[in-house]
């Protein structure tokens, strides 16, 4: 699979880069390469201290750093906009609640952690121009579900903030899965049931793509061995064989071999609030 680096400024609302925070860094590079053959270089950051880049193939795929105070370890997505300072006082006003303040980064734009009305952190990011981001092939980024329990406050929140359209979608009918649509779907937004435990917060759950040529299950067989640990088991959706995993700190992600998907999945659900 050929994957699309992009190098022009992303669109507002779209995944931009991927990143993990990290009890123990060593550890979370260890498992990641044996998983999907990530490499690494790290360098000074104002924000974290230190700051670890992954590749494939040369290409930047995902960044890690050591958690910083208060924060849980997880991977968050980094959304686009013009304009961080600007973002940041839009998000404000929507509801939102700013975590770490814009901040000016050499070479990598201006970032800023926001946490969403329903209690999900992200980062908006502005981009440097020579921005680059791999993302659909085999160990990059694939796509980003947000988990929530209160969709009215996430429904308000994105869409306004991005300029994007919904449209509803599920594994079957009841089930509260949204994408978040520009020309095209950039986020999807569900919501947890009976599945997640209630005391579950709201997050970001980031989905990397599982190579066909091993698949998901094999992929899946060799988390524990690395550290890690399986959350769901592989299982079929209409976007191809999934699984979500999580790594030796905990931050779970899911990855997902689209090359399998299941021809008897249901994707349309009645939107409840189509009139």
């Amino acid at each position: 699979m050929t994957s699309h680096t992009t190098t022009i400024r992303p669109a507002p609302g779209t995944p931009c880069w991927i990143e993990l925070a990290t009890l123990d860094e060593r550890a979370a590079q260890a498992f990641y390469a044996g998983l999907f053959g990530w490499r690494y270089h790290t360098k000074s950051d104002p924000a974290t201290g230190t700051y670890t880049i992954a590749s494939m193939g040369g290409v930047p795929v995902a960044g890690l750093y050591r958690v910083l105070p208060n924060q849980p370890p997880s991977w968050l997505p980094h959304l686009a906009v013009a304009n961080v300072r600007s973002a940041v006082g839009w998000a404000t006003n929507l509801g939102g609640t700013v975590l770490l303040n814009p901040v000016d980064i050499p070479g990598r734009g201006t970032i800023a952690h926001v946490q969403d009305p329903s209690g999900a952190v992200f980062v908006l990011w502005e981009t440097p121009d020579d921005w680059t981001f791999g993302s659909e092939a085999p160990g990059m980024f694939s796509a980003a579900d947000l988990n929530t329990w209160d969709g009215d406050a996430a429904d308000g929140f994105y869409p306004t903030l991005f300029g994007l359209t919904s449209r509803q979608i599920g594994y079957a009918p009841g089930i509260d899965y949204v994408e978040w649509r520009l020309d095209e779907p950039i986020l999807y937004r569900n919501i947890m049931g009976g599945e997640h435990h209630r005391t579950t917060p709201p997050h970001w759950l980031i989905y990397v793509t599982a190579d066909p040529r091993v698949g998901t299950d094999a992929i899946t067989a060799r988390v524990e061995s690395l550290g890690g640990a399986v959350i769901l088991a592989p299982f079929d959706t209409g976007f191809g064989r999934a699984a979500v995993l999580a790594d030796p700190s905990g931050a779970r992600f899911a990855i997902t071999d689209h090359s399998r998907p299941d021809p008897d999945w249901r994707a349309e659900v009645e939107d409840p609030y189509d009139d």
